[in-house]
């Protein structure tokens, strides 16, 4: 078995971000606060965040704040649920949390939530369960959870349960790992884990492992790196993860690495992005790989980082 390549991985995101004439930092800058989390959260559970200007970034992160409260996924930009939930993890990895105004934010969240408890990405409405976590997730971050109601979106989340114990990302719509990661995250940060039929719902998740050792997100597709995260996570949230073969996937991880350059592809021989190299070293946070922080399943966020917000 392959080694995990830290040190690569560490320069080749810190060398991303200095790439602003390539054709791929052009199309994504709608999505550099997503990119920023994902790639200052993988230093991090490297161990390595120190390498990353802590003044900078806060800085930067608070230039991205609208009026209204939430956040852009760049300065200039709208805001959106997604974006606003990595600023708040972004400043919650630098213990900077103090500089927000904690009511502006949770006001704007707390303003897409629907009458029936389900929540909208932004002002235009799209409705999703991805965006029930993010809500969720990040106004408990921000430790004011009560502000929302609580019931009614949890209401919501059970709605979307499917018969083969897997959730979609509105009432009917067909299981997909990913959803199941938002709901099960969810339903673990507001204690009720019990809507969860945790043998049924481990059994479809493990069915997710494919030949290679790797996972994909619904039946007859192929394995991807970022699984390890969707499909582990929700295995670790309800006690199911020894149900994987998890030396296989492991194998199937370290196999994605750029072992020249750094960086983590989706499969074995593919180009590699910040996305994935994220979700891989998530992975192997989650599978226990040696020196890697741990990582708290349903915040998405190194553990020592989840401890000092709620513990302080």
């Amino acid at each position: 078995m392959g080694e995990l390549e830290a040190d690569k991985h560490v320069r080749y995101i810190m060398e991303v971000e200095k790439r602003k004439d390539d054709f791929e930092y052009v199309v994504t800058e709608h999505l550099r606060i997503n990119g920023a989390y994902w790639g200052l959260t993988t230093i991090d559970i490297l161990g390595k965040l120190d390498v990353a200007d802590k003044e900078e970034v806060v800085s930067w992160v608070m230039k991205c704040q609208h009026e209204s409260g939430g956040f852009g996924g760049n300065i200039g930009h709208d805001p959106h649920l997604v974006t606003t939930l990595n600023a708040v993890q972004i400043l919650a990895l630098f213990d900077s949390i103090n500089v927000l105004d904690i009511d502006k934010v949770s006001n704007y969240i707390v303003g897409l939530q629907n009458e029936d408890g389900s929540f909208s990405g932004d002002i235009w409405g799209e409705i999703d369960t991805r965006f029930s976590y993010v809500a969720i997730c990040c106004i408990s971050l921000l430790r004011c959870l009560d502000k929302i109601n609580v019931e009614k979106a949890v209401n919501y989340i059970v709605s979307c349960k499917n018969l083969d114990g897997g959730f979609g990302c509105i009432p009917g719509a067909e299981s997909h790992a990913g959803q199941i990661f938002c709901c099960v995250g969810a339903l673990a940060i507001t204690g009720c884990l019990h809507h969860v039929d945790k043998d049924l719902l481990g059994w479809w998740l493990c069915e997710r492992q494919v030949k290679s050792g790797g996972l994909n997100g619904r039946p007859e597709k192929l394995p991807d790196v970022c699984y390890s995260w969707w499909v582990l996570s929700s295995l670790t949230m309800i006690d199911r993860v020894h149900w994987i073969d998890k030396e296989k996937l492991l194998r199937f991880i370290l196999d994605c690495q750029d072992k020249e350059n750094g960086g983590i592809s989706d499969r074995p021989d593919d180009a590699v992005d910040v996305f994935h190299t994220y979700f891989g070293v998530a992975g192997l946070s989650l599978l226990e790989y040696p020196k890697l922080k741990a990582i708290d399943p349903a915040y998405a966020l190194p553990v020592d980082v989840v401890n000092r917000i709620f513990f302080k």
